[in-house]
């Protein structure tokens, strides 16, 4: 049985912020940004919330795979910025669905959590525990930065991704391959201040942006090699790259270093800035016609943890 994806949905706050929108007293440009991250704008919740913007992406991705609520049986979610400590946010979009039946949960790898959640889904159809899976990632990463710290805030937005996934035999297409990975040596380089079990808060974002950027083009390229090695592939068999967009200079890293054709890999960082778990389904919709006209397309993550994964789906 393969896990097939048949429908992409997206769902943004209505407030965007562009660089010239940011506060003065921040001591930074759209210069600045731009040169060091590629990002130009951002989206911002003011009234919406990650379950709420999960719940829209997950209809619109419904709506875009012709088929109701009620033929879902398993949702995952990747986020850190769910609603409440619990329950999931899953859960929420489950009944926000009018879903009754099946699993829903939450997956916390950060900006990796789509990969994983994606992960989960494909095993649960290929053990034939569910039939019809969302694979969702949202976040509302503007509830957890600091706004007077330039190195974090600027690099953060809002929004919600979702894929639909259908069970599926006698069929060559769907995900080919997904591998993720995590080493809790670096925990410490992209974290939270705070935490229920610390100090009550969910705290704000603190990097170590040199480190992060390092591990990150190390991964990129070491997880799309293992890739291309287990499918018996080369750069040139893929149609669409779909890297988290985290930073631009990271990206064109990749770029460099795979010899892959740029033309090939999707960059929509100056849009929607690093929507963390959302950032991959966000990017993947964007090129829906592309992704559903057939081909292989590789995914591609890295987040806190540090946790890192690939997926190759081939339509």
């Amino acid at each position: 049985m393969n896990s097939v994806p048949i429908g992409l949905g997206i769902a943004l706050p209505k407030k965007c912020v562009k660089n010239a929108d940011l506060p003065e007293d921040l001591d930074t440009s759209d210069e600045w940004i731009v040169q060091r991250t590629g990002i130009r704008q951002r989206y911002v919740a003011v009234e919406e919330t990650t379950a709420s913007l999960a719940t829209e992406a997950a209809r619109n991705a419904l709506k875009d795979a012709g088929i109701s609520p009620e033929e879902v049986d398993l949702i995952v979610l990747g986020t850190v910025t769910g609603d409440y400590t619990f329950p999931s946010t899953a859960a929420i979009v489950q009944r926000n669905l009018g879903i009754s039946r099946g699993v829903a949960f939450d997956v916390n790898a950060v900006c990796s959590g789509f990969i994983f959640a994606l992960d989960v889904a494909d095993s649960y159809i290929k053990l034939n525990k569910a039939k019809c899976a969302l694979v969702i990632g949202a976040e509302t990463f503007s509830r957890i930065v600091d706004w007077s710290d330039r190195s974090t805030c600027v690099l953060f937005g809002d929004g919600a991704g979702a894929l639909v996934l259908q069970a599926r035999g006698n069929t060559d297409c769907g995900i080919k391959s997904c591998r993720v990975y995590s080493n809790g040596g670096y925990a410490d380089s992209l974290i939270t201040t705070g935490g229920v079990s610390t100090t009550k808060n969910a705290g704000f974002v603190k990097m170590s942006g040199q480190e992060v950027f390092k591990f990150a083009v190390e991964k990129f390229s070491e997880s799309l090699n293992e890739l291309l090695l287990d499918n018996r592939m080369s750069v040139d068999d893929i149609d669409l790259l779909v890297p988290h967009q985290a930073n631009l200079r990271i990206i064109q890293k990749l770029i460099e270093v795979s010899g892959i054709d740029e033309r090939k890999v999707l960059i929509n960082i100056d849009k929607y800035a690093n929507t963390s778990a959302a950032s991959i389904p966000l990017a993947l919709a964007e090129a829906r016609d592309t992704f559903f006209s057939g081909g292989n397309t590789v995914l591609l993550s890295m987040g806190a943890g540090f946790t890192w994964g690939s997926a190759l789906i081939k339509l």
